[in-house]
């Protein structure tokens, strides 16, 4: 009351400037996390594009020949060095990344691990390496990550946190990275699948940070993204390259490196980010446990993961793609959704993407049982 009518009238105004500055500073920030993207992204997807174009013709001493076997759903010899440039098109966005906003620790420790994979998955692709061996260096791989402080601490569900004893966290961080590499290889067998996941996984893991405020994070995600995108060019149906080992390995191990260090620093739940990649983690999950419960050697090649058995129902490599696009697409979405909503909408989220995986497994058996 003894504040006065001119009091209220220049606090008016002040609310004013600071909504006017508010307004001022939140386009700032959308230009700055644009002109970001986007000198992370055309680098990327430019130097993936052209080196894809340039390995997918040569004839030279990387060039590596994927022939079709039991697993594949391809029946012509095609290059599978795409993996190369995948590799080229995220140094090069990552670089910028570093010139621009500066280096974390926690990259030095992904950097070398996902060396670690890359280059044994590449001399995989060229001379055969046995499983083991594989195994054992995708084990030391995760041993470096965890050594550099990415372990798991607890487990964030919505509303709930679960704390893990050390050693308990380590292991699970281990055998989850691992999953997440050996998965991704195993997903790699179709034209466009794998390039097209780590585009809707790696765009939604950038979005999610971007909308938390980490930059950063956000810059490295689209990197990757963008150049999975430039493989994909040549990569979509009818494909004129693969990514092999070397893409896939790294794109996996990447997957699980960049999501245990989103949930590490709170900024992404580790279940979010699982919800981006689940079109590839529910499919692989499930079809490794319908395996392991026949007895089958699931580690084996084999043509029995839900989308191998669309393209043999006769839905064909564009067909089939495009219904998995839609699938990430909407994982992504949703992701995003309800990275801010309650804690009874994100569960209500998990239960009906559960129920959608349910009846897309079941809508195919019956398309199979049609087919005899």
């Amino acid at each position: 009351r003894g504040f006065g009518r001119s009091g209220w009238l220049v606090l008016a105004e002040q609310k004013q400037r600071i909504t006017a500055c508010a307004c001022s500073v939140s386009r700032y920030c959308d230009n700055i996390l644009m002109v970001v993207f986007l000198s992370v992204a055309m680098p990327a997807f430019g130097i993936a594009c052209l080196l894809t174009y340039l390995l997918s013709r040569s004839s030279g001493r990387f060039q590596i020949l994927d022939h079709p076997n039991e697993r594949s759903l391809h029946s012509v010899p095609t290059s599978r060095a795409g993996g190369l440039a995948i590799w080229a098109g995220g140094v090069a966005g990552g670089v910028v990344v570093l010139v621009s906003l500066g280096v974390r620790s926690e990259l030095a420790w992904i950097t070398g691990a996902a060396l670690v994979v890359g280059v044994v998955s590449f001399i995989d692709d060229r001379s055969h390496i046995p499983a083991k061996t594989r195994f054992v260096v995708h084990l030391l791989a995760s041993g470096v990550l965890v050594a550099g402080g990415l372990g798991l601490q607890s487990i964030r569900l919505p509303g709930v946190e679960l704390d893990l004893p050390a050693g308990w966290g380590l292991l699970l961080a281990v055998l989850f990275i691992v999953w997440m590499i050996n998965l991704y290889n195993f997903m790699d067998g179709m034209d466009g699948f794998a390039g097209g996941m780590a585009v809707f996984g790696f765009g939604t893991l950038g979005l999610l940070a971007c909308i938390v405020g980490d930059g950063y994070f956000a810059a490295l995600c689209w990197a990757i993204a963008a150049a999975a995108g430039g493989f994909l060019v040549r990569n979509f149906p009818p494909a004129r390259i693969f990514m092999g080992d070397s893409g896939a390995s790294v794109l996996g191990f990447m997957a699980a490196a960049l999501s245990l260090w989103a949930d590490r620093m709170g900024l992404i739940p580790l279940w979010l980010s699982l919800l981006a990649f689940s079109p590839f983690v529910v499919d692989a999950t499930v079809t490794v446990l319908r395996r392991a419960l026949r007895r089958e050697r699931f580690w084996e090649a084999h043509r029995s993961h839900y989308y191998q058995r669309l393209v043999q129902l006769g839905w064909g490599h564009r067909k089939t793609v495009l219904m998995e696009y839609g699938l990430m697409a909407g994982c992504g979405l949703t992701a995003i959704v309800l990275l801010r909503a309650s804690h009874v909408a994100q569960w209500l989220g998990i239960c009906a993407w559960g129920i959608i995986y349910v009846l897309l497994f079941s809508a195919v058996r019956r398309q199979e049982s049609r087919a005899r």
